[in-house]
């Protein structure tokens, strides 16, 4: 009998998470439509192919709301990156990720 040498590495996979982020506009003018679409365009480019992502309009006062977009990637590639290129987009008072936990299956 031969023992196989097997790197751990290629065994152990990450998990999938799942990560809300709440897109803060910076003013009730803001094209939330067009906002939405850039946001998806960055969430695709940044972590690919993330299949679904929902969106859900949650209101503020005064006629603001904010954006929270739900999505499942690999858990490996984190949350902060999304935060910070949100961040730097005209119109965004604020992005942050609300929640983050490891999904099954």
């Amino acid at each position: 009998m031969y023992a196989q040498n097997v790197d751990l590495r290629d065994l152990i996979k990450m998990a999938m998470a799942m990560l809300v982020v709440k897109v803060m506009p910076d003013n009730v003018e803001v094209d939330l439509a067009k906002l939405k679409e850039d946001v998806e365009k960055t969430i695709t480019e940044i972590y690919g192919d993330v299949g679904e992502i929902r969106t859900e309009e949650e209101p503020i006062a005064f006629g603001l709301k904010a954006l929270n977009f739900t999505f499942i990637m690999d858990e490996s590639l984190g949350g902060d990156i999304i935060e910070e290129k949100l961040n730097g987009f005209e119109n965004v008072a604020s992005a942050k990720v609300i929640d983050f936990r490891r999904t099954l299956g």
